[in-house]
This record gives C-alpha cells, sequence and structure tokens, in this order.
C-alpha cells in the first residue's frame, strides 16, 4: 500500500491519447469530472496527448485547458503511434503517484477508475482490466486478438491474458522502471508487463464506439503484433532454424528415395529435371524465409542504432517549460 503523509494528497495522472477523436472529448472529460469529483482525497490531472489529430481535437483540447488548469495537453509534432503516445505521457507524468492510461474514445469506461484505485490502495502495482466483452466487435479482431495473446505467452514467457487492454493503472514504481526502457519499436504494454510488477486484474464490458473510427487498423495491428514478436522473443529465428532442418531432412530423404528407385529399378517415377525442381524449390523457400525473419530483425536493430528521439513535442499547455524532444 501506498503511505503518504495525512497533509499531502496523492497524484494520480490520467494519461490519454488522442487521435480523431473531437466528438468524444467534451463527454469523456465531463465523465472525468464527475468521477474524480467523487474521489476528493487524491488530486488529479488529466493530460492529454494529441498525437497528431488531423481534426479538430487540438482546438478543443485548448479549450478544455484554458477553463481548466486540471487539464494538460501535450501535441507531439506529428502522428507517432499509440505506443509513443502513451510513452510520452508517462514520460511527462513521471512525478504521479499513478498514472491511469485509458482511451479517448468511451470504450473504456471512466466510471472503473474507482475501482482501479482501490485495487493500487490494496498493494496492486499494475492494475489492469480485462475486457469481457465488447458491443460489435468483428468476428475477426476477436478471433485475432485471442490467437495473439495465446501466441505471446507462448513465445515470450510473458504474462499476458487475452483480451486486457490499455486501460491500466501503473503504481510510481512501475513508472520510475519504465523510464528505463530503451527501445523504439516498443509494445507499451509488453514492457510493462515484461518487468514483473506485482498485478491484478479487474474485468469490465466495454460499449460500442459511437463516434470516429478505430485508432488501430487491421494494417497496424499486424505491424503491432509482429512489432512485439520480435521484440520479446527470438521464437522466429529458432523456428525458422528448425523449419529448414524439417524441410532439408524431408527433401533429403525424398531425393534420396526418388534417386535409390533409379538406381534400383534403372528408372526413374520422376525425370531428373522435375527433381531438381522440387529440391531447387524447398531450398529457395527456407532461403527467402530465412532471409525476410532476418531482415526484420536488422530493421528493428537499425532503428534502435539510428538514435532518433522517441517522440517530438510541438506545444506543452498548463506545464512547466521542457525541453521540446525526448
Amino acid at each position: 500500500m501506498n503511505t503518504k503523509t495525512e497533509n499531502m494528497k496523492q497524484l494520480i495522472t490520467i494519461v490519454i491519447p488522442v487521435y480523431r477523436e473531437v466528438n468524444n472529448l467534451e463527454r469523456l472529460y465531463e465523465r472525468l469530472e464527475k468521477i474524480t469529483g467523487a474521489l476528493p482525497v487524491f488530486t488529479w490531472e488529466y493530460l492529454f496527448v494529441n498525437d497528431g489529430s488531423p481534426d479538430h481535437s487540438l482546438e478543443l483540447l485548448r479549450q478544455l485547458a484554458k477553463r481548466d488548469a486540471k487539464v494538460k495537453v501535450l501535441d507531439l509534432s506529428r502522428n507517432f503511434g499509440k505506443e509513443i503516445a502513451l510513452t510520452a505521457g508517462v514520460h511527462e507524468a513521471n512525478s504521479a503517484d499513478a498514472i491511469i492510461c485509458m482511451d479517448a474514445d468511451l470504450q473504456h469506461p471512466p466510471e472503473l477508475i474507482p475501482k482501479l484505485v482501490d485495487e493500487w490502495q490494496k498493494g496492486g502495482e499494475i492494475v489492469a482490466t480485462i475486457r469481457t466483452s465488447i458491443d460489435k466487435q468483428p468476428l475477426l479482431r476477436r478471433a485475432g486478438s485471442h490467437i495473439y495473446y495465446w501466441l505471446m505467452g507462448k513465445i515470450s514467457g510473458l504474462d499476458m491474458v487475452s483480451q486486457t487492454t490499455d486501460f491500466r493503472l501503473y503504481d510510481k514504481k512501475v513508472i520510475a522502471a519504465f523510464s528505463q526502457a530503451t527501445e523504439r519499436e516498443r509494445m507499451f504494454r509488453g514492457i510493462m508487463d515484461w518487468m514483473g510488477f506485482h498485478k491484478v486484474y479487474v474485468k469490465f464490458s466495454a460499449d460500442a464506439r459511437t463516434e470516429g473510427c478505430a485508432g488501430y487498423s487491421y494494417a497496424k495491428l499486424y505491424n503491432l503484433a509482429i512489432n512485439s514478436i520480435t521484440a520479446f522473443s527470438l521464437w522466429p529465428l529458432r523456428l525458422t532454424g528448425y523449419l529448414g532442418i524439417f524441410i532439408t531432412s524431408v527433401s533429403g530423404v525424398l531425393l534420396t528415395w526418388m534417386f535409390g528407385n533409379y538406381v534400383l529399378d534403372g528408372q526413374a517415377a520422376y525425370t531428373p529435371l522435375a527433381i531438381v525442381v522440387v529440391a531447387n524449390t524447398f531450398l529457395i523457400g527456407i532461403v527467402l524465409m530465412s532471409i525476410g525473419l532476418v531482415a526484420l530483425y536488422i530493421g528493428t536493430i537499425h532503428t534502435e542504432v539510428v538514435n532518433r528521439p522517441l517522440y517530438i513535442v510541438r506545444e506543452r499547455l498548463n506545464f512547466e517549460e521542457k525541453p521540446d524532444h525526448t
């Protein structure tokens, strides 16, 4: 359990990435005000990270920040993606006693915040949420999510429960440890899970999105899955090696059998050209697959050694002055 002097309130910062959410922001703010107003024993901040949103989200955030000092706005110079937007928000809120990360699309119900805080007060260092259902979620997306979490759990050794979300509370110990992460191709939630802090779960049912479209297209979800698999496991490289051994062994046996038939019977069931074509096809497939996987890892290494900043901040609202990049 976290302890503070009785005359000092604990600070909880709610980090919210924003991309094309102009129609949801006002309602989200109103619901947050209602929930946090009922928990006056804490000091609250709302940190909105505008991730290069092309709509009028930033203009609305400016208005909210102008009328409420609790609203802080971090405006990134372009769209860096949700994983980096969450990272930027956590970096900025590193003085908080706890951080709650949530989406702006109202699928993460603010009404669950008191439960997250309660579990944190009981000793949870990471309070994660599990989405038990979601209205109108496509079957392909739901099935893909289950497969992804099953696969990640098997190959990475991480405690990744299916249908967990980015709607989470992190204790300040977790926040401090997260600041040491250096990788650029990152899965925010995966890094948090990898650190191994005590985790508890809270279940909820998500409403369907009523405004805008999902921030993650199928292409973005695929890229996130590939990045997280290569970031947390060498399993793809090992699989390539095992597959190469298997295909080479099978093709070797097959070629030996074909050659044996030719020697013993004096004739072949297949022409020599067919044998050569089959053998070369197997070998070329192994080589191409191996090159593709190695290229993924080389690309990741290249991204890391280039050493560009993770993100660039164009503007901060209701913040003290800080450098404009990290």
